[in-house]
């Protein structure tokens, strides 16, 4: 069992390790990621039950429906309730990146937990495939998810509603597609790999896009503090 839970843990802390040490400015305060990272972890059990239900009861079943509803949607919606609701409105949340990495912490805890259950029922040998596929996946999809929340909250208004509808709609159909591919079986490795590098490219272009967005925050931040001084003095 220590060696599932591990297996099961370490491909998650590794990547949430990643993309927090990527905070050009501010690390976030280790409680509340930790506090984001059990939000996520705590999801697992309530969505794996909603999706057993659906399966029993021949809820919309089929590859699409599945896929982007199912599963996808019920996945990306509980996470971004948790980001918008409890995590989006804190004080902490105070730069554009943070967003990534709270949003890789509420996936990361989803995608740990559901990862030891898996690991459990299918056995440590499978450990390596699903560190490659779903959990950095999830992470990515987190990723995702957080830049366009930290870009909503330090924009203005028309450009904050476009991208709170972003921030769900994107990781929504990224997952969708990706579980299609899973489903659909047929010769998915050649669909699953390029997917995949799609999958990291984005995400990391949105890290690097957020740095731009934080480091401008952080530069428009420091004009206001100095004239606010230089009004002081004068």
């Amino acid at each position: 069992m220590l060696v599932i839970l591990s297996a099961g843990i370490a491909p998650g802390l590794a990547l949430l390790s990643y993309f927090y040490l990527k905070d050009q400015y501010e690390l976030e305060p280790i409680l509340l990621v930790f506090k984001a990272f059990l939000f996520g972890a705590f999801l697992t059990f309530p969505i794996m039950f909603i999706q057993h239900v659906l399966d029993i009861e021949q809820i919309l079943q089929g590859n699409i429906f599945n896929a982007f509803i199912n599963i996808a949607l019920l996945e990306e919606f509980f996470k971004w309730f948790i980001l918008f609701f409890v995590v989006y409105q804190h004080g902490d949340f105070s730069e554009p990146y943070d967003g990534i990495v709270y949003g890789a912490s509420v996936s990361l805890g989803f995608a740990t937990v559901e990862n030891i259950l898996y690991l459990i029922a299918d056995g440590v040998g499978t450990a390596f495939g699903r560190a490659l596929l779903p959990v950095s996946s999830h992470a990515l999809f987190g990723v995702i998810m957080g830049y366009y929340l930290g870009k909503a909250k330090f924009s203005l208004d028309r450009k904050m509603k476009q991208a709170l509808i972003y921030s769900f709609t994107i990781p929504l159909l990224l997952h969708g597609f990706y579980d299609y591919i899973l489903l659909s079986k047929t010769k998915w490795i050649y669909y699953i790999i390029p997917f995949m590098l799609f999958l990291w490219w984005l995400g990391l272009k949105k890290v690097k896009q957020a740095h731009a967005l934080s480091k401008k925050h952080h530069e428009m931040n420091t004009t206001e503090n100095n004239q606010s001084a230089i009004d002081t003095i004068g």
